[in-house]
């Protein structure tokens, strides 16, 4: 099991993945250039949001479906100092999402 840890030193924010700096997948899309952030629905907790699910989800176009809704469910919400989440509790919110997603195209 994985774990992904964000921290503020000074004005830099550090994101790991059990002790590794987190590769924020600029290949995938590039929401912000000058590095991830939290605690809010902006640019930066965007590509933490795509980061986390590439690295998690070993799958990309699954990270880009998904990462707005993480953003907006995980990582919006994460305190402001630091944080940690396993790969456990990234598993559950992403089963809630899919079946969300089940869900509204059932409806529709």
């Amino acid at each position: 099991m994985k774990t992904y840890q964000g921290k503020r030193q000074g004005y830099a924010v550090i994101v790991t993945v059990d002790g590794r700096c987190l590769n924020p997948r600029l290949d995938l899309w590039n929401h912000s250039p000058t590095g991830f952030e939290w605690g809010y629905g902006g640019s930066g907790p965007a590509q933490l949001a795509l980061a986390i699910l590439a690295d998690h989800c070993r799958n990309d176009a699954q990270a880009l479906d998904f990462h707005h809704r993480f953003k907006w469910e995980v990582i919006a919400a994460l305190p402001h100092r630091q944080w940690a989440i396993s790969t456990g509790e990234i598993q559950q919110v992403l089963q809630r999402l899919h079946a969300q997603e089940s869900i509204q195209e059932a409806v529709a």
